[in-house]
């Protein structure tokens, strides 16, 4: 019975301290909502950021290229913009930012997702890695030694999505002959049309076996 009491007890002091949470950003919101003209202007002095950083930021613990991070994010921060402007991993490129190019694409858990289509909120705990953790010091991936011998890319603003994806459609066994290739790679979009060679460093490096 003592034990139950003291749970009910701390229950309910978890309770009254969301509660408690609750009604200052909703004061604070309302008195901001109510605030004469006078007072808005404040914003000037960037307070309305402040504000809104107060109310909208969430606790983030994300693992990234085998280095952990704790953050404060925006609920409304993708993942994509995550790694470029919170972590400066700019590798990872914002082409059309509507999940249609592939430009940013990145694994994570293992798994290659479009990271502009992601919201980092949603990464919990996950391990995310990038094009920056592929290679080991001075070391390339073999996709990137593949990509380089064989031409895969011209201007290489799409390089990094395509790597990513290539590496990910061997591991998801669709690497078996170069028309299941073209599929599987064709939410990756080069614009200067290398993609002869980007399937030509796909099948070098499923062939050689050294993803396995």
């Amino acid at each position: 019975m003592a034990r139950n009491k003291i749970d009910n007890q701390a229950s309910e002091g978890d309770s009254n301290s969301s509660r408690r949470d609750f009604l200052k950003k909703s004061s604070l919101l309302t008195a901001f909502a109510l605030a004469p003209p006078t007072l808005v202007m404040a914003s000037e002095k960037k307070w309305d950021e402040k504000i809104a950083e107060y109310i909208e930021t969430v606790a983030l613990s994300i693992e990234v290229n085998g280095t952990k991070h704790n953050l404060s994010v925006e609920p409304r921060t993708t993942l994509l913009d995550l790694l470029r402007e919170n972590l400066q991993l700019t590798g990872t490129k914002k082409g059309c930012d509507h999940g249609q190019c592939g430009a940013c694409t990145v694994h994570v858990n293992g798994t290659r997702i479009l990271s502009c289509l992601s919201l980092a909120s949603m990464q919990q705990n996950a391990q995310v890695t990038t094009i920056e953790g592929l290679s080991k010091g001075k070391k390339l991936h073999p996709m990137q030694e593949a990509f380089i011998k064989n031409d895969g890319f011209q201007c290489g603003y799409c390089t990094p999505g395509q790597i990513m994806s290539g590496i990910a459609c061997i591991k998801e066994g669709h690497a078996n002959s170069r028309e299941e290739i073209r599929e599987y790679m064709s939410g990756n979009i080069c614009r200067c049309g290398a993609y002869h060679n980007i399937v030509d460093a796909i099948t070098e490096v499923k062939e050689g076996g050294k993803l396995s």
